[in-house]
């Protein structure tokens, strides 16, 4: 590469050099032909695989076929027909056919139940919990049975989508409540409290949940008389709850550990008790510093509700598994894994997007 030298007058020494015009033209020139290169390329790319989803998705997709047969033509696309004839089993499971009514019902309770708990009317304490009362008595009898004229339905039958619902509703609720007590006796000032608190928080944390629930769901059984053995869908709901609670608290605790402590002297210069600083200084302070943690640990349990498959419950996952687990529709695996992951995506989206609209809503700046 051609350089120009630069010479102080006095001296004759070279003081500075750089790259000659034309020579950093040229350098310019070459390079912006690569990059313009590069970005050709990568746009022929992506515009073929946009080309190949579409037809494979939509153009050559098979959409109705009672047995696959169609599916199996060599030009065929995605074999959607699976998803025509097999959304029962699905969506419901093992749920007996002539009651999958109820199983639907009871999804619809569920979101109903939390689209109204997102709701500014139902932001307080006692609105919120006889909400969810009121939402989980209608979905237990709904799906159970025995009231109502309803045909009683066992646990080990209920499955697919309303299950999974179900399983993170209930580690939700139970959890957040255990979460919050145990952040406040991990901050506790007596020592024995808080060191116990702290083991359980981390013991807990460093097992798996996969773990967890496979003691629970198996092997604690066999240690214990049937009469304390109880529901293996509520053990485990019971297991994830700590499992949940654990890792919430550590959260919840650094958020009050980001208040100021002048929030809490101010509280008690006030006359305010233990209880009415915690509700009405500390946890909402907490909360909202910690709001973007929460959110993520929500979607992240919801995930996790198909670890239940591993022990034998019949969650949208294994609904899944089951629709494609025949001869006819072995072929339309993907079909049907694409359509529980649009499940997922759709219930952890919508998460994920409420938490955005409370941040924005609790920002400083934010429009009254």
């Amino acid at each position: 590469m051609a350089l120009v030298q630069f010479r102080d007058g006095n001296s004759g020494i070279v003081v500075g050099e750089q790259p000659a015009a034309g020579t950093s033209i040229s350098s310019k020139a070459r390079l912006n032909g690569i990059n313009l290169l590069v970005s050709a390329i990568a746009v022929a790319l992506i515009v073929w695989a946009l080309y190949w989803i579409v037809d494979w998705a939509v153009i050559r997709a098979v959409w109705t076929s009672e047995d696959g047969s169609a599916c199996r033509v060599a030009d065929a696309g995605a074999c959607w027909a699976v998803i025509h004839v097999r959304w029962r089993i699905i969506l419901f499971g093992l749920y007996p056919y002539d009651e999958q009514w109820r199983s639907a019902a009871a999804c619809l309770v569920i979101v109903v139940t939390a689209i109204l708990s997102c709701t500014r009317p139902f932001h307080t304490l006692a609105r919120l919990t006889l909400l969810w009362l009121v939402g989980f008595g209608s979905f237990i009898a709904l799906m159970r049975g025995g009231v109502l004229g309803l045909s009683s339905v066992s646990v080990n039958d209920w499955g697919g989508l309303s299950l999974t619902l179900f399983i993170f509703a209930a580690v939700s609720i139970t959890g957040m409540p255990l979460a919050i007590m145990l952040a406040l006796l991990r901050r506790s000032r007596l020592t024995l409290i808080g060191k116990t608190t702290a083991i359980i928080i981390d013991v807990v944390r460093a097992i798996p949940l996969l773990a967890i629930l496979f003691t629970v769901g198996v092997i604690i059984p066999f240690g214990l008389p049937d009469a304390l053995v109880g529901e293996k869908l509520y053990r485990v709901i019971a297991a994830f709850s700590l499992y949940f609670a654990c890792y919430q608290a550590e959260i919840i605790r650094s958020g009050f550990q980001a208040i100021p402590t002048g929030q809490e002297e101010a509280a008690q210069a006030l006359g305010m008790s233990y209880r009415q600083r915690v509700a009405y200084v500390l946890l909402p302070q907490a909360f909202k510093a910690v709001l973007p943690p929460t959110v993520n640990q929500f979607v992240i349990t919801f995930l996790e509700t198909s670890l239940v498959v591993v022990i034998g419950f019949f969650d949208v996952l294994a609904s899944g598994n089951a629709a494609f687990g025949t001869a006819k529709w072995g072929i339309a695996k993907i079909e049907v894994y694409l359509f529980v992951a649009a499940i997922f995506f759709t219930f952890t989206f919508s998460l994920s997007r409420y938490g955005a609209y409370l941040e924005r809503r609790g920002a400083p700046n934010a429009a009254k």
